[in-house]
């Protein structure tokens, strides 16, 4: 049967998000998540449709990208599909010729789990690796300690603090306000817990976001940030627990989250929070 390569309509991205449900496992590798799509949801139905790509055969889902930047392809296939070899070469030809709509010429990057043949395939083709990423993983198994902070939900009227903190965090004058609302008002929201801790003055000094993909499958925290002038005093382990908590309620069966592995101080917080670091994990770039 023919491979074919598709972007979604709006409606369309409900599949897509339906197959990376199906697709999420605690055995499975750090790998695209629906809450991935979801937060990208911030940027409205019509940018999300358009920066997602698909791979079908038959009718068949077999794999799912999210371009994160025009750059950038975060891309997963289906658990029985990883050495299908097909597949592989179809991803390595689209990714590869700019007409294809996928990625542009020159410098690019992609964000594949380990264990794909689609790995063997792009360094024959002369792609290297990126600055390495540190996954992260808890069980929810047992019941989450509180944490010693105060913590509440964040809704759209606590837009404006939200978005603060993150910029602060990753200083970057996004995101706005404006996404926070578009977010809680998209279709995936229900998916989501958006969460804040506060500090004694009653100001918001750390924020998450958890994101559900069913119960009993992996949850994915995206993202948490700690404000530059709370740093070093707990919070940013505080609200991952607090993340963490909110995924169990929401029957995750664990948390994952993905960081770059130079960032020490979020590392060091997921893993006071009671998360275990796993292998580090690179993207693939082409120069």
């Amino acid at each position: 049967m023919t491979m074919v390569l598709g972007t979604p309509t709006v409606d369309g991205v409900r599949e897509a998000m339906a197959a990376l449900r199906a697709w999420q496992d605690d055995e499975a590798p750090m790998q695209l998540h629906p809450g991935d799509i979801g937060w990208h949801h911030r940027f409205g139905p019509a940018g999300t449709a358009s920066a997602i790509r698909t791979w079908s055969r038959d009718g068949q889902l077999l794999a799912v990208g999210l371009l994160d930047s025009p750059k950038l392809l975060r891309l997963t296939v289906a658990p029985d599909r990883f050495q299908d070899e097909d597949l592989a070469r179809r991803l390595v030809e689209d990714l590869s010729l700019p007409g294809r709509g996928v990625l542009p010429e020159g410098a690019a990057s992609v964000e594949a789990p380990p264990g794909l043949l689609l790995h063997d395939l792009l360094s024959e083709e002369g792609w290297g690796t990126d600055e390495p990423w540190t996954p992260l993983f808890r069980d929810l198994t047992a019941p989450v300690d509180a944490p010693a902070v105060r913590i509440e939900p964040l809704g759209p009227e606590q837009a404006q603090d939200f978005a603060d903190v993150l910029r602060s965090a990753f200083n970057t004058s996004r995101p706005t306000s404006e996404y926070r609302h578009a977010m809680a008002t998209g279709p995936f929201s229900a998916d989501a817990r958006c969460l804040g801790a506060y500090d004694d003055q009653g100001s918001v000094a750390a924020v998450v976001t958890v994101w559900s993909a069913g119960p009993g499958k992996p949850g994915l925290v995206e993202p948490m940030g700690v404000h530059e002038d709370h740093r070093g005093r707990g919070y940013g382990r505080a609200i991952s627990v607090a993340g963490a908590a909110a995924l169990r309620e929401l029957g995750s069966s664990s948390a994952r989250v993905c960081t770059p592995s130079s960032n020490a101080g979020a590392v060091a917080a997921y893993r006071a929070a009671g998360f275990e670091v796993r292998p580090e994990v690179r993207d693939r770039v082409r120069a």
